[in-house]
């Protein structure tokens, strides 16, 4: 296919890379020709360069749509460090705010705290900083128009958490008591915020049923997240302004009950109404169940055979988590894990793991094998990166209880207990089994997403799932046992998930926004697998994990502007806004490219 037109002047031509448009359709090699931050032309012929400020040779590379990454916690760092570039160097060129109950539209700086802080493992001081700090909206459509006025980055989208309107109108304390619920009048200021946010092009709203994820602080600190504490009426009322507008609910829910479940699934139905369009965390292949996972794609067929509009999210890769010491969100799920979280004091937390009766305790959490877990609770699975004692880095806490003739757990408590944070190590979680990854790739009912970006920034770093899935599309078509088409993958990544939530982005034809990343698929390799750290600034200088494969991507552009070429953000990033907010169901017309904004890269 060839598509021109009569006008030759571009600001930017992409030459001779083998395109994809974002809809699944057949790749081919392709000049594109983009004018006014839009695809004006995609051609087999040689375009006409004369008067082009920007020639990108994209001989024997890939040219996608930009990625867009559906779950990230970057609702703190947005708001100090804009371009997010951690999420920009990989080829992500829209992300979604908002997850899990939890955005910064009601909320104050305090509250904001509380929420983020233990939840989300940002330092809770910096999280009240940037909050307080930046916030100048009291509402939705207030908070796009600050968004806006920043120079970020990728595109915005977002979901209005649940947990931010309760806590915005009962109090936190109120809003987490089984005992309180929101009087009519609460109520109805609440169904006001989400319909607010709607009209403002949010995506739809994001509760969490799930029940170890716990607040930070001091007065409320250790109950569940707001949301959690909603009873049905609450959520049907704003579920139904959800179902009208043909909006998103995302949501977590309790794995521990079966009938939460259940329902979170039956309300996706129609049923004589609109269904309801649902994004439910997660679908994962836990080591700690390896069977659950076999009914997650049949469970979203036979819900959208009935008319239902479902959807979970998963992470496409290896779900690999790091530590320090015991600080570790997996430790909220039992008790004895969250008793000890629940102490901020150092000098009590240590008291407390060298209780006997507390370690009987702990070592009996351990080896429970009842019940639904998402850690596998299993220390010969979990090893030692760094340590100041030398001598145990690449063991596990299991061989080194063996080596002490004690119980993995007293091997891991009094290798915490002595070197505290200094202590890392890792284990993975999920995901672990290439063959289950390439079904679960394949299923319609799951969208690929949950990199939880922008959060955990000492536990893990997942900003380049999307190559890191197209690495393994791509090493099983060139070992002559492919799953899925390499169309079809750069399809899941990014037309498939813009159509879904109704967003103007995903796509590369002509007509469409120049957002676009630029591949080189020789370097789809083991360097996307590599450890790395970074600080940020915002947060006090904080080593964050984070990707660097600064070979594979060899461009990024975000309405026709140059963001990223070989591995380094361009003077724009920072500086110039790029990104916009995407409002739900609409156009979204590009930024005007501005004189000198654009320098060669080739």
């Amino acid at each position: 296919m060839s598509v021109n037109v009569t006008h030759n002047t571009f600001d930017t031509i992409i030459r001779g890379g083998r395109w994809f448009d974002g809809t699944g359709a057949p790749s081919a090699v392709r000049n594109i020709g983009i004018r006014a931050g839009h695809v004006v032309a995609v051609s087999a012929d040689e375009l006409d360069a004369t008067g082009c400020a920007e020639v990108i040779d994209a001989d024997g590379k890939w040219v996608l749509p930009g990625m867009l990454d559906i779950h990230t916690h970057y609702d703190v760092e947005i708001l100090g460090g804009p371009a997010l570039t951690e999420s920009l160097r990989h080829g992500v060129t829209t992300v979604m705010l908002g997850s899990c109950s939890l955005s910064t539209i009601h909320v104050d700086g305090q509250e904001a705290g509380d929420l983020f802080g233990r939840v989300e493992a940002i330092p809770r001081e910096h999280v009240i900083s940037a909050v307080a700090g930046n916030k100048t909206w009291d509402s939705a459509e207030g908070y796009v128009e600050a968004l806006e006025k920043l120079p970020l980055g990728p595109n915005v989208a977002a979901f209005l958490g649940h947990s931010d309107m309760r806590t915005a109108i009962m109090g936190l304390d109120r809003a987490t008591r089984h005992s309180e619920r929101p009087t009519r009048r609460e109520q109805a200021r609440m169904e006001r915020m989400l319909t607010e946010a709607l009209n403002a092009g949010f995506v739809g709203m994001s509760s969490q049923q799930l029940l170890f994820d716990k607040i930070d602080g001091e007065v409320c600190r250790s109950r569940t997240l707001p949301s959690t504490y909603a009873r049905p009426r609450e959520l049907r009322r704003l579920k139904s302004l959800l179902r009208r507008s043909g909006r998103v609910l995302q949501s977590g829910p309790d794995i521990a009950n079966p009938v939460n479940l259940a329902s979170q699934l039956a309300q996706s139905l129609g049923l004589f109404r609109n269904p309801l369009k649902t994004s439910l965390l997660s679908a994962a292949d836990v080591k700690s169940n390896p069977y659950a996972v076999k009914i997650l794609g049949p469970l979203a067929r036979a819900v959208n055979a009935l008319g239902g509009n479902f959807r979970w999210q998963h992470l496409p890769v290896p779900f690999e988590v790091y530590a320090d010491g015991i600080d570790l969100v997996v430790f909220e799920e039992f008790g004895t894990g969250a008793a000890a979280l629940h102490l901020r004091d150092e000098v009590e937390r240590n008291e407390l793991l060298r209780d006997p009766e507390y370690r009987r305790q702990f070592r009996k959490d351990y080896e429970n094998k009842f019940g639904v877990r998402v850690w596998q609770r299993d220390f010969f699975d979990a090893d030692i990166v760094a340590c100041p004692d030398t001598s145990v880095i690449g063991r596990s806490f299991g061989q080194v209880a063996t080596n002490r003739g004690v119980h993995p757990v007293d091997a891991f408590l009094d290798l915490v207990l002595e070197h505290g944070r200094a202590l890392r190590w890792r284990t993975t979680i999920s995901n672990h089994r290439p063959e289950v990854l390439k079904k679960l790739a394949r299923e319609p009912g799951i969208q690929m997403g949950f990199s939880d970006a922008g959060a955990h920034l000492r536990n893990m770093a997942f900003y380049n799932m999307g190559l890191r899935l197209l690495r393994h599309v791509y090493d099983a078509e060139k070992a002559g046992r492919p799953f899925m088409t390499i169309e079809a993958a750069v399809h899941r990544l990014t037309g498939e998930l813009a159509d879904w939530y109704r967003l103007d982005a995903g796509h590369l034809r002509v007509g469409d926004r120049a957002d676009a990343v630029i591949i080189d698929p020789a370097r789809l390799d083991a360097e996307l697998e590599t450890y790395a750290e970074e600080p940020v600034e915002q947060y006090g200088g904080l080593s964050r994990m984070v990707n660097r494969n600064d070979d594979t991507v060899c461009a990024v552009l975000v309405g026709g502007r140059l963001v990223f070429a070989a591995g380094a953000a361009t003077e724009l990033v920072g500086r110039r806004r790029t990104g916009r907010f995407l409002r739900a169901a609409h156009r979204a017309p590009a930024l005007p490219v501005q004189k000198g904004e654009l320098s060669s890269v080739s």
